[in-house]
């Protein structure tokens, strides 16, 4: 026996109240509304198969799994919050502002007191520290480069979990499209099973599209490209800290060579 969807015992309902048959031209403004809002309702469930895309979404996400380790994928779900919180023009104006009162304090009481600012920024704050704690600037800057490269290969690795879903995610469809044709093949004498394979075949290979395209491509993308935006202006903020650190110290260095010509 045929399977009656929702929006059929709707369709009945409706034309029942209108007249039926053809009585269904008398059917209401607000009837006909009902009518083609059930029609979307019905279209949509339809391409709805919690079987299909377990296979896809699952697939994609063990295939990339298997191709990254725990740390990586690790970080990979721990993207998804600045993902949706990061603003790289709002944190860039804060971490200038920041940086700006710890040249401030620099200048007016010497690069020792640097950590003194009240820095709004956690990058800047964790810069300032290390700029009081360094000897020298060349140590400064040779830890300003293994910093901002390792925060590159954090933001790569977590990155790459979400495009290695994306990329397995088309492949994952095909796969379900094989196994929906081999069932289809497999029920050819059964009419009746042949549609649920077929649909089968054909949700897969579209579920593999929209994931990998919309979703865990577009987040791969966006972490890639709020990475750099945020690597841009922490390099220019460990710049400006550099050059405050050298200034200093040329100074310094200036102080003891007056110094000496005052002692002779």
């Amino acid at each position: 026996m045929r399977e009656v969807t929702p929006f059929q015992r709707v369709r009945a309902s409706v034309l029942r109240r209108g007249g039926g048959g053809r009585g269904a031209c008398r059917l209401s403004v607000g009837d006909q509304y009902e009518l083609k809002g059930w029609r979307v309702i019905d279209t949509i469930a339809r391409l709805i198969d919690p079987l299909s895309l377990a296979l896809v979404a699952g697939g994609s996400i063990a295939t990339a799994s298997l191709r990254s380790t725990g740390d990586d994928i690790g970080r990979a779900v721990r993207a998804i919050g600045p993902l949706l919180r990061t603003r790289p023009e709002r944190d860039e104006l804060t971490a200038r502002r920041s940086a700006r009162l710890v040249e401030q304090i620099a200048e007016a009481k010497g690069i020792a007191c640097a950590d003194h600012a009240a820095c709004d920024c956690a990058f800047v704050r964790k810069a300032a520290l290390r700029l009081v704690d360094t000897p020298s600037p060349g140590a400064f800057a040779e830890w300003a480069n293994e910093e901002l490269r390792a925060r590159h290969d954090r933001h790569a690795a977590a990155a790459a979990v979400w495009r290695a879903a994306a990329d397995a995610a088309p492949n994952m469809g095909m796969i379900g499209t094989v196994l929906g044709l081999i069932a289809m093949f497999a029920s050819m004498d059964d009419p009746a099973a042949m549609g649920p394979a077929m649909a089968l075949a054909m949700l897969t290979t579209l579920y593999g599209l929209v994931l990998g395209t919309l979703l865990f491509g577009s987040v791969a993308s966006r972490l890639e490209r709020l990475s750099e935006a945020e690597l841009r202006w922490q390099a220019t903020i460990l710049t400006r800290l550099e050059k405050l650190a050298r200034g200093e110290s040329q100074e310094g260095v200036l102080w003891l060579k007056r110094r000496a010509r005052a002692a002779e």
